[in-house]
């Protein structure tokens, strides 16, 4: 099969948290492209040159489903968020109207503040993987999709030391499912589910989920990709551009003091302190890493906002100091709707996963760490993520090329064997 018809065929993307307003702009902004409504902004792969992109599935061959603890349908949910315009809405009102969340696996006892009007009803932690493995099975034959990726958008679930026994080998693990145990999160169960089912998945958010040594051996094992955690869209991702160039031109960097607000459903969620403390986890790393020396003021702060909506504000102030000891500042004030960044690179993070599967490639993927806060490796006592924007894009470019480059060698390989025999 050809590169072209490869990327001609139909890829699920099934999403946890589908009611919310990352995901409804992302399905949204895919019928606008198949309707030719709007053109590519904000889609990192689409600036790329076309031979690095030919292999990826087309975007208007994605096809969308998912489950959220919400019973709203698509255009009700897309509505409340008030991210699309009205004609972007007017548009598109009908697709999103047929998508309706499948119910979800809910916990309490791990995200305290979202409401839970659409649970699956279920009976212990192998019940739920089971469900979860079942709607894949259903959505790829009722989509006819090919591959299938999992995407966790879910609201933020409160902290998980990971350091646990439960975490540290995939016996271990599955032994915790068979006894329910209380440490396993909801994150977890869908990941599990989707790695079982061969399906790659991505952590867009700080939750911990298939960022455990249990579930990364089972990625291994079954040929499945990963990537994660914590989709890097504004704040960190301006973070991750700047520090690099304050460490080339030799700046001290005394203190960095960073606030959000906002006042979407994930705002609702951070103003819970356990699932706050997640959040600063992944938005707080990113620093010391790329200078190489401790920020003693670095100072992360989140704060729900109800007015805000998805219109989010993230503030920096930022204190270098430069030759003859003397100071500066930097203030930099990013007004933006979270969803308008953060939907883009979700439609991208399943792109790029469906060409890993394609590829044959396993377990964490570390192309893909331009789209995370907290990239996922392999084996964090022993690696460490790179954070710098611009290390970043060259890893995924070379990524990107390698494929094309083994390519075209076996091409040639083969013509010239042909050659030979003739």
């Amino acid at each position: 099969m050809s590169s072209e018809e490869k990327a001609s065929e139909a890829l699920g993307v099934m999403i946890v948290g589908l009611g919310g307003a990352v995901a409804t702009t992302a399905v949204a902004g895919i019928e606008l492209l198949k309707q030719n409504l709007i053109g590519t902004e904000g889609l990192p792969l689409a600036a790329l040159a076309p031979n690095l992109t030919e292999d990826l599935v087309r975007y208007n061959n994605i096809k969308f489903g998912g489950w959220d603890l919400h019973v709203a349908d698509l255009a009700e949910a897309a509505a409340a968020h008030d991210v699309l315009t009205v004609k972007q809405f007017q548009a598109t009102e009908s697709v999103l109207r047929e998508i309706k969340p499948l119910p979800a696996i809910g916990n309490k006892g791990f995200c305290a503040n979202i409401e839970e009007q659409n649970v699956a009803l279920i009976n212990g932690h192998r019940a739920a993987v089971e469900i979860v493995r079942q709607n894949i099975r259903d959505f790829c034959a009722q989509n006819r999709c090919v591959q299938l990726v999992v995407v966790n958008l879910a609201s933020t679930e409160k902290f998980v030391d990971k350091s646990s026994d439960v975490f540290a080998t995939l016996a271990n693990f599955e032994k915790a499912l068979d006894d329910n145990s209380p440490e396993i999160a909801p994150a977890m169960i869908y990941a599990y589910a989707a790695i079982s089912e061969g399906a790659p998945y991505a952590n867009f958010t700080p939750s911990v989920a298939a960022d455990i040594p249990a579930l990364v051996q089972f990625a291994e094992k079954t040929q499945t990709p990963l990537a994660g955690k914590d989709g890097k869209t504004g704040q960190t991702m301006i973070k991750t551009v700047l520090a690099p160039a304050f460490k080339t031109r030799a700046l001290k960097v005394a203190g960095w003091y960073s606030t959000n607000i906002l006042g979407n459903r994930d705002g609702l969620a951070l103003s819970d302190p356990e699932s706050l403390k997640s959040k600063v986890a992944t938005k707080s790393s990113v620093l010391d890493d790329i200078l190489g020396y401790t920020v003693e003021d670095h100072i992360v702060d989140i704060r729900y906002y109800r007015p805000r909506g998805d219109d989010k504000e993230a503030w920096d102030n930022i204190d270098v100091v430069g030759f003859l000891g003397q100071p500066m500042q930097l203030k930099i004030n990013f007004l933006c709707k979270d969803s308008i960044l953060a939907a883009p690179l979700v439609i991208e993070i399943a792109r790029l996963l469906d060409l890993a599967k394609r590829r044959g490639e396993a377990g964490v993927q570390k192309a893909l760490s331009i789209f995370f806060k907290l990239p996922q490796v392999a084996d964090e006592a022993t690696m460490k993520p790179v954070h710098a924007l611009h290390l970043q894009e060259t890893i995924l470019i070379e990524w990107l090329s390698r494929e094309k480059k083994n390519t075209n060698n076996n091409a040639a390989n083969e013509t010239a064997v042909k050659s030979a025999q003739q």
